[in-house]
């Protein structure tokens, strides 16, 4: 069964793990350009970066932003200058670009993990909350509290 937590543990565990996120997501994929070899002249494998992390008090809600060169996503999908824009998708002539995918399928599993982690903090606070207010002990304890106050 998973450990109860107080608001303040959880507000806490939160913010340090949304805080690690930016800088993770860069490093993983600075990892990924390296391996798959998308260097030419450096400027894509330095470009990824956190540009954004805004929580509420709760932090229930989060916005998050990494920015990296557009030439990242053109490597990630295999198009380019052969590519013209706006055509069908078969353009008669042999492909010379490969797919380096570099950003989708570890984009797409470190937000499924931050989604998970989110939703278990989020219950586990819940379920401290819940369990206060169903001890006795406690309620009477909050109950005086709230009347004095």
């Amino acid at each position: 069964m998973a450990e109860r937590l107080t608001e303040q543990q959880a507000l806490l565990e939160r913010e340090k793990y949304i805080n690690a996120f930016n800088d993770t997501m860069v490093k993983i994929w600075k990892e990924q350009i390296t391996l798959l070899g998308v260097i030419d002249t450096g400027a894509l494998l330095e470009s990824p970066i956190g540009i954004r992390c805004d929580k509420n008090d709760k932090i229930t809600a989060i916005t998050l932003g990494q920015s990296f060169l557009e030439y990242g996503l053109w490597q990630n999908y295999g198009t380019g200058r052969e590519t013209p824009r706006g055509n069908p998708g078969d353009i008669g002539r042999d492909k010379v670009r490969q797919k380096h995918p570099w950003f989708s399928r570890k984009f797409y599993a470190s937000f499924m993990n931050l989604k998970d982690f989110m939703a278990e903090s989020v219950g586990r606070e819940f379920l401290g909350a819940v369990s206060d207010a169903l001890d006795s002990d406690k309620m009477r304890r909050n109950s005086r509290y709230y009347q004095t106050h």
